[in-house]
């Protein structure tokens, strides 16, 4: 009688567990923003590369944390051969409406149209850095398969999606997830997708119903908002796959109810800070010029002072930048660890024995993601 070997049973689900420090990524996003304000922006890219390293390394399964091997100057290099390109179609764009205004109507719908495809080709070649760039257990995740037939999915969905009234979102969100997992890896594991349009429909569908009385009033609106987010995190966790290791996400509807209002709050703080800000600016002027609030042409010359306008100008830099530290802080680290909270990882042990592969992508897609700000998982 032949032997056969007894296949060890399946280990049960694993949490995946979140152990950054609140209080270490708001000083990490506090200090970036402040060197943004000294280096005028420039430093979002190396700020990028640390939020993304100290979320990966602070999350781990089975005790393994991940690494993000990124770097800031590539991310710069990325946005400088994206502006290279991205430039002269502004550049060509403003040409024409200059040269006949009557054409500037017609011209606008190819730009559109153009900067939406390099849009959806900055959101795949985006991940596929960000994937190439992650690295669990000593393998490199990796990523194949074209940006622009990404693009012309993602347009030919988008379309279908607006004659429908946005009914065919789900589909959308289904057909390009798949095209990317089925191009994404781990070593030589391959992913897929398998998520239903469908399946998202069902549990978003009142969504749809809701958003148009939503639109109307406003307290609705971030509430309608921060569901169809849960709805879609737990529905995209859920259906990813890389060979037998599959996602489970238990993320309740009303998971990011707290910290969409947390943001609105910070917002109507903040705003009411820079208008105190620039109206005591705009009253320390007046005094020290010393004008009449009738003398126009003198009035004139306030608004034209240099001076004020740079502590203006300070102001409002400073409003955005503090509006992206809470916007970091809640919106990015907070959920972040909210949806790590929910998930499992079924089949882990299909990771055993992977071998490593793939190349490193470049930076360009990040790069026409920063110049044309689109996002997406």
């Amino acid at each position: 009688m032949s032997y056969v070997p007894q296949q060890p049973p399946p280990l049960p689900p694993l949490a995946a567990v979140f152990s950054g420090a609140r209080g270490e990524f708001f000083r990490l996003v506090s200090r970036g923003a402040a060197i943004e304000l000294i280096t005028l922006g420039f430093y979002r890219f190396w700020l990028a590369t640390d939020i993304r390293r100290h979320l990966w390394v602070n999350t781990s399964v089975d005790g393994d944390a991940a690494e993000y091997t990124g770097r800031g100057k590539e991310l710069l290099i990325g946005f400088l051969f994206a502006m290279a390109i991205l430039v002269p179609i502004y550049l060509a764009y403003f040409l024409v409406t200059v040269e006949a205004e009557r054409y500037q109507g017609f011209a606008s719908v190819p730009l559109v149209i153009a900067f939406y495809a390099f849009g959806q080709f900055a959101i795949y070649r985006a991940r596929r850095y960000r994937l190439t760039r992650t690295v669990w257990r000593g393998i490199r995740f990796w990523m194949d398969g074209s940006g622009w037939a990404y693009s012309g999915r993602a347009m030919l969905w988008t379309l279908l999606a607006v004659l429908t009234l946005g009914l065919a979102w789900p589909w959308r969100a289904a057909a390009l997830e798949r095209y990317k997992m089925r191009h994404s890896h781990y070593g030589d594991l391959s992913g897929d997708f398998e998520g239903r349009g469908w399946e998202f429909f069902k549990r978003a569908w009142y969504l749809w119903v809701i958003t148009p009385f939503a639109m109307l009033l406003f307290p609705l609106l971030p509430f309608v908002y921060a569901q169809f987010k849960a709805v879609e995190w737990r529905w995209w966790l859920s259906g990813i796959r890389f060979g037998g290791v599959r996602l489970e996400s238990t993320l309740p509807g009303n998971a990011f109810y707290g910290l969409y209002w947390k943001v609105i709050g910070w917002w109507f703080l903040l705003s009411i800070a820079s208008g105190a800000y620039f109206g005591a600016v705009a009253f320390l002027m007046h005094s020290l010029l010393g004008l009449g609030s009738d003398d126009l042409p003198q009035a004139q010359a306030l608004s034209n002072n240099i001076p004020m306008l740079v502590l203006l100008g300070l102001g409002y830099i400073a409003w955005i930048l503090a509006l992206n530290v809470v916007m970091r802080l809640y919106l990015v680290r907070d959920m972040w660890a909210t949806v790590l909270a929910s998930l499992q990882v079924h089949g882990v042990e299909a990771m055993a024995n992977v071998a490593a592969r793939g190349d490193l992508a470049s930076a360009l897609g990040e790069g026409f993601a920063d110049g044309l700000d689109v996002a997406g998982f």
